[in-house]
């Protein structure tokens, strides 16, 4: 527990000391979670093993519950130091930019997601409300009640189709689960009309949020969260296009796709990156069991595994050539192993 607290906690602390004195802080928090993260994960390929199945992990949620009050508590410092009049120069206003987006992309994301699926019902709002300060309400919905169902299947927005680039993705997947979310919602609803539609929750905390910016720092503070949340988004459906990218569920003669198994998500055993994400590279055991804490997420070798880390494989998603080249053939293997003569990964 104490490399997942340092890999997390340690860029919250720097991304603050650079907006409280500017100064270098700003460039050593990016550094810490590109540079330092590429160069452990090199060094330290496979991670640390499992924990404990079955156990109680009161650190790993005390970890988790740490994060997300380090989000809220860095939230209107980032505004303020980007937006705002906190004195620093263009460049360090630059450097934190990337450094916060960077934090919220992937660490503040990677901690709302597991705090949303928690069994208690104060760590589920508490990851919700990371993800409307992120302007991204509606992912709480739709990753519950539709990627976890539908998963490589079409009807999941989330899962990136054999030969999609990831910018024929990205606009696909946000808008397809902002309706995909909407209508699970609404069925619910309409089962049990009892309290606030939760998309209502979804649109006013955004609404909420954007004026808080306007509070701390007028129309510069604004556009700062829309940066940072438009920033963040773009990494959490980075994460979805290459954990799933290609792989589908077969149908069954009835039609219906075969049961979600670990052959329906790409893992990554890298050390630091794993800590800094706090497990989510272990994604085929997420969607076997999506209760489990994140400390007890196990990873074997018949799980289909990327050939580099997930953020560096985040970074060559951006180039579709490259990515093709890349995955596209093992996204084919996967499913001639488990079809054989029948692969559903085509491309082109």
């Amino acid at each position: 527990m104490t490399r997942f607290a340092i890999a997390t906690l340690a860029p919250a602390a720097l991304l603050a000391l650079a907006v409280l004195t500017g100064g270098a802080w700003g460039a050593a928090a990016l550094a810490w979670m590109t540079v330092l993260t590429f160069a452990l994960d090199r060094l330290g390929r496979e991670a640390a093993p499992t924990a404990m199945p079955g156990a109680e992990f009161p650190a790993g949620q005390a970890l988790s519950l740490t994060l997300a009050g380090a989000h809220l508590a860095l939230w209107p410092l980032a505004i303020h130091g980007i937006g705002g009049d906190s004195g620093l120069g263009t460049a360090e206003r630059v450097v934190a930019f990337f450094a916060f987006g960077l934090f919220f992309g992937q660490i503040s994301n990677s901690n709302a997601h597991e705090l949303i699926h928690a069994s208690p019902r104060g760590p589920r709002r508490l990851g919700a409300l990371v993800y409307v300060s992120l302007l991204f309400g509606h992912h709480v919905s739709a990753h519950r009640l539709v990627h976890h169902v539908h998963v490589a299947t079409e009807a999941d927005p989330n899962s990136a189709r054999p030969g999609e680039s990831f910018w024929r993705f990205l606009p696909r997947a946000w808008a397809g689960s902002f309706r995909a979310g909407l209508a699970a919602e609404n069925a619910r609803h309409a089962r049990n009309p009892r309290g606030m539609h939760p998309y209502a929750l979804w649109i006013g905390g955004a609404t909420l949020a954007l004026a808080l910016a306007w509070a701390i720092a007028g129309l510069p503070g604004l556009l700062a969260l829309l940066g940072l949340a438009a920033y963040a988004q773009a990494q959490l459906l980075l994460s979805d296009y290459v954990q799933h990218y290609g792989l589908r569920r077969a149908l069954r003669p009835d039609g219906s796709p075969e049961p979600v198994g670990p052959q329906h998500s790409w893992n990554a055993p890298h050390r630091q990156s794993s800590a800094m994400m706090l497990n989510a590279p272990r994604h085929s055991d997420h969607h076997a069991h999506p209760a489990r804490p994140w400390p007890a997420l196990e990873l074997d070798a018949a799980m289909p595994r990327l050939p580099q880390s997930l953020p560096v494989m985040a970074v060559i998603a951006l180039w579709p050539p490259a990515w093709r080249a890349l995955m596209d053939h093992r996204a084919r293997r996967v499913a001639d192993r488990r079809h054989p003569g029948a692969a559903s990964a085509k491309t082109g």
